[in-house]
């Protein structure tokens, strides 16, 4: 088992370069099915999850390879339909494959998706916007049939979803006809993966407002791409200087796409700087509590950042309330950070954080991704040693962050444990 091994008390300072988006580059890699010719995605972080995506990419005919921090997809002989059942059960982004396999093949098999266990995350608003499109869908133990082929519509999600949109707008590209999508995510991800299919030859507007709209038909064109640095990455390294009274300067970092995360860092007492070329966070001697976080779609405070704002709302003076709508399942990381002395008192949907004076060193266990990460940051502010194990799990999401955290001044190095 693979744990991380941190000693406390070291402020984080200094300047790192943010990579490539794991949330950016997955869609694109998935778009790349529907590209003829070879795609170059520069600068992006080696994961899991991308590596795992590589992998049904080659299972279905497609060529990728690595190429230092850029990768190489050309799919101009993929021709399998079929995508692999125990790699699609590995990561819930595989669903991202499903809308571009449907407008290249006509046809397309699914296993339902994995992921982290952070509550139901149903893939409705996927299937039934594919139906509004054409396409016939069966769903049969486990599996998910799909055939047709696909038409324009307008369609209105009941919910913003980021995957939801994303899937119809590669779908859509593909298909016969305009889309429009309606109630559409707004989130900075949906910007970027609309930019890469327009460098590509495709025709959308409205991208990262509440309506887009697809131009169906255009052939895709290969391209040369530099996706969207990585907000969340970002986000933990700066609530990391905000913890542990340091100062950091995020390369690459946009202050636009993390202004409800900046805000909250802002009202703890931090000093913000939105420079040119990144975003630079100031910790201050000690942090103040804040009436409320609540997670919801962008602009609004992002899911993927809450355990780790609830990790500085930990040592923070007074109390907050943190309040989670949409995952139900998201506050795995509270039982172990009041292992290391943090007091949170949980409600269905919503936490009280009562700030305390330290936290102290403890082996606690990786729940989820960012879960993983907020105990990290909790191990870089305590007392003492602590063991966060499971962090396979935060490679999911950051690329050796022992590393990233040990160039900024962290005590903390990658073990080997028993248990």
């Amino acid at each position: 088992m693979t744990a991380f091994r941190i000693l406390g008390g070291r402020p984080l300072n200094g300047e790192i370069g943010i990579k490539g988006a794991k949330n950016a580059v997955l869609p694109l890699l998935a778009a790349a099915l529907l590209v003829s010719g070879e795609v170059l995605l520069r600068d992006c972080p080696r994961l899991n999850d991308i590596d795992h995506m590589l992998e049904i990419l080659a299972a279905i005919g497609c060529q990728v390879r690595w190429e230092g921090q850029n990768i190489a997809i050309d799919a101009g002989n993929a021709a399998e339909h079929r995508m692999p059942e125990e790699l699609s059960k590995r990561m819930r982004s595989s669903i991202f494959m499903l809308g571009p396999a449907l407008a290249r093949f006509g046809k397309a098999r699914f296993s339902y998706p994995g992921g982290c266990e952070i509550g139901l995350r149903p893939i409705d608003l996927h299937l039934s916007s594919l139906r509004a499109m054409g396409a016939q869908i069966i769903e049969e133990r486990g599996h998910i049939y799909c055939s047709g082929k696909l038409i324009g519509a307008k369609i209105h999600l009941d919910y913003p979803s980021v995957g939801a949109t994303e899937n119809i707008m590669m779908a859509a590209v593909g298909a016969q006809g305009d889309t429009v999508i309606y109630n559409a995510a707004r989130e900075p991800e949906i910007e970027d993966l609309a930019a890469f299919l327009n460098a590509c030859g495709a025709e959308i507007k409205g991208a990262g407002q509440s309506s887009i709209e697809i131009r169906g038909g255009t052939p895709l064109k290969a391209c040369e791409y530099v996706p969207l640095r990585d907000r969340i990455v970002a986000g933990t390294l700066l609530v990391g200087a905000a913890m542990t009274g340091g100062e950091v300067f995020a390369k690459g970092a946009r202050a636009k796409d993390m202004q409800a995360v900046l805000q909250k860092l802002s009202e703890m007492g931090c000093t913000i700087g939105m420079e040119e070329g990144g975003v630079r966070v100031r910790g201050p001697k000690a942090l103040k509590a804040v009436r409320r976080v609540e997670t919801n779609p962008h602009p609004s405070f992002p899911t993927d950042m809450q355990a780790q704002i609830m990790s500085a709302l930990c040592v923070a003076r007074g109390s907050s309330v943190v309040v989670e709508n949409v995952f139900e399942s998201r506050f795995g990381h509270a039982a172990e950070l009041c292992r290391m002395g943090a007091d949170i008192q949980i409600d269905g949907k919503i936490a009280v954080v009562r700030g305390v004076k330290r936290l102290y060193g403890a082996k606690v266990v990786s729940r989820d991704l960012r879960g993983g990460a907020a105990l990290t940051l909790a191990g870089l502010r305590a007392v003492g040693e602590t063991i966060v194990t499971e962090v396979e799990l935060i490679d999911r999401g950051y690329e050796r962050m022992e590393e990233m955290l040990r160039c900024l001044g962290a005590g903390i190095e990658r073990i080997e444990t028993e248990e």
